[in-house]
């Protein structure tokens, strides 16, 4: 289902945009052990969750997602509402595979919404294939009641669910869950991995119908195709200096250095093109890492050095005073944004050279989802 997270990845791009000046509701939930997502006043959100089918015949569908996920963050991270930048959150569940419970609906929450996109990508990258029972209105249903959609009426709130089976199975019918979805302002967009028509007489439409999404079928068989570019060597240098300018810090600072480092390997051994859109997203505004990174961590109103311990800090830093470690996290601060900036830079001579070389996508997947964001995006206001 190689296009289907690309086209998850336009529809997160909508960004929820009610009204760009509300105030949005402080709101934080556990993501991952000591990783807390937490809501900034008068940021929007885009809140999503991927249901994505595990079963056998799905291999293609997991492919994508991990093929797809960075230029799908870098789509989102173009949208502005006004001069605002939503933030975003994903939630991963599968669901159809003998693997998982039955008793459960053969459903599993692999992720909380997080914004920590190192481990989006470390669960995608875990998922394997095997049976099974596809039961959406199942799945659709537990995502709904068990993530915190919050209630600012500001942020969008997006469930895609992908998959091949009739959209009717399981003992929770569709049309409760999308009942349950309206009354939770959620939008459901299906994706149909086969043909069209099929889809529609699987009821994929008609469930993306009743709550307000879109309906789209694609080919999940087709490779992810990727287009060199002459700024890719330049950008991958860069990611190496911009790694270097993360100190980390706290119980998990070493781990998610390491995880981090781990997700640049995933991301090339798709192509070096990948890798260099996994670089882009760090050089975002949606690649945080406050949680154990201290030049993230600096621009965090809750942190203060004051609250470091010495067992929290690098070999580096300890036995520095608080002065001399604000220093030094200063100096790494500035580099990183002269990279990233660079980054940014290169990446927009690379967007150009990759429009002007890539040809038309009649598949459906790429072109229906981005007519689809765009769309939505401007009943939001938002804007790219």
């Amino acid at each position: 289902m190689r296009t289907i997270l690309k086209s998850v990845a336009l529809v997160l791009c909508i960004v929820a945009f009610t009204s760009c000046n509300a105030n949005t509701k402080k709101e934080s939930n556990l993501a991952i052990a000591e990783h807390k997502v937490t809501d900034q006043p008068s940021k929007q959100f885009i809140k999503v969750a991927l249901l994505l089918d595990t079963s056998n015949s799905m291999d293609g569908l997991i492919d994508q997602a991990k093929a797809q996920l960075w230029e799908i963050v870098n789509e989102l991270s173009y949208a502005k509402c006004d001069d605002n930048k939503p933030n975003l959150q994903i939630a991963l569940y599968e669901y159809g595979n003998d693997n998982l419970n039955g008793d459960e609906g053969y459903i599993r929450q692999v992720l909380a919404f997080s914004n920590d996109l190192d481990e989006i990508s470390k669960q995608l990258f875990s998922l394997t294939t095997n049976g099974g029972n596809e039961y959406c209105g199942h799945v659709i249903q537990t995502s709904l009641n068990q993530l915190k959609w919050g209630s600012n009426a500001d942020d969008l709130k997006l469930i895609f669910i992908a998959g091949n089976e009739p959209f009717t199975q399981g003992r929770v019918n569709y049309k409760t869950a999308a009942k349950l979805a309206h009354d939770k302002d959620v939008t459901i967009n299906t994706i149909f991995c086969g043909d069209y028509n099929q889809g529609i007489s699987g009821y994929w439409k008609d469930g993306a119908d009743l709550a307000h999404g879109d309906y789209m079928a694609i080919n999940h068989n087709i490779k992810t195709t990727y287009v060199a570019t002459p700024f890719d060597d330049d950008i991958l240098k860069l990611n190496q200096k911009l790694n270097n300018t993360y100190v980390a810090y706290g119980n998990y600072g070493k781990e998610k250095m390491a995880l981090q480092r781990e997700q640049d390997t995933n991301a090339e051994s798709y192509s070096s093109a990948n890798a260099v859109s996994r670089t882009v997203s760090k050089s975002s505004h949606l690649y945080l890492n406050s949680t154990w990174d201290l030049v993230d961590a600096l621009s965090d109103k809750n942190f203060s050095f004051d609250d470091l311990k010495e067992s929290d800090l690098p070999a580096e830093l300890k036995g520095k005073t608080k002065s001399e470690i604000k220093a030094y996290v200063t100096k790494k601060k500035q580099e990183r944004e002269d990279i990233q900036k660079n980054i940014q830079d290169l990446n927009e001579k690379r967007r150009v050279y990759i429009q002007s070389q890539q040809k038309e996508n009649d598949n459906g997947l790429e072109s229906a989802m981005i007519k689809a964001i765009k769309t939505q995006a401007k009943a939001k206001k938002y804007k790219w």
